[in-house]
């Protein structure tokens, strides 16, 4: 395990660059080898690709992270990016995350769906850039639905910045904002969630619109 050594939301697909890293072994888990370093999480990736491991892993794991990345979140996610790497990397990669945002959560309900997932995910054969973003539903044991298989919603954040002034009268902006889901089709990750399932939407690193390429093509005559 290699992680970062302090609280990493909303970093993305961030890396170091501008300083040196740190990596430090860390006795965190009894029976499992830990580091911790002062970078991003795709700096975890990469160190642990490069430094801690002897062989390539047969797949990659991050998180589990506090609250929802499902939806528009995968993109500023510091947990995805971290599996969008590994599988950039050619390692078949998931990221979890459970839609519960208290420090101490109870992660109890998470424990059997990860472990489902990983086994899947060991005994097929997966193409080599496979990435899985997995959200599991704050819910009641006997509330839980199952897993499900999701396209992403299209849903945003509507974001606001609250103007304060602090004690030397300088104006300082503090983000706000609501969720919003502007998605009303069937089959995604946060009408999954809604209703109790775990959400599993495949994900592929590559953005380019291949519809809309050919669409402008015919357009431009290029």
């Amino acid at each position: 395990m290699v992680a970062p050594d302090s609280p990493q939301s909303g970093m993305g697909h961030a890396i170091t660059i501008g300083q040196p890293l740190r990596l430090h072994q860390t006795p965190l888990f009894e029976g499992v080898e830990s580091w911790q370093t002062s970078g991003t999480p795709v700096d975890c990736v990469k160190l642990a690709r490069d430094k801690v491991l002897d062989r390539k892993p047969d797949i990659c794991l991050s998180g589990i992270n506090h609250g929802a990345n499902h939806a528009i979140n995968i993109i500023y996610s510091g947990t995805m990016s971290a599996a969008m790497e590994a599988a950039i990397e050619g390692i078949p990669s998931v990221g979890f995350s459970f839609l519960d945002y208290n420090f101490n959560a109870d992660m109890s309900l998470c424990i059997p769906i990860v472990r489902e997932v990983i086994q899947k995910m060991l005994s097929t054969p997966l193409p080599p850039h496979t990435l899985l973003n997995v959200n599991i539903p704050k819910v009641k044991p006997e509330d839980y639905k199952g897993l499900k298989l999701c396209r992403q919603a299209y849903a945003k954040w509507q974001e606001e910045f609250d103007e304060r002034t602090d004690p030397r009268g300088e104006k300082y902006y503090w983000m706000t904002g609501k969720f919003v889901n502007l998605d009303t089709e069937n089959h995604t990750d946060v009408e999954a969630l809604k209703h109790g399932y775990t959400s599993i939407v495949p994900v592929k690193f590559d953005l380019t619109d291949y519809e809309f390429k050919q669409q402008l093509s015919e357009w431009w005559q290029l």
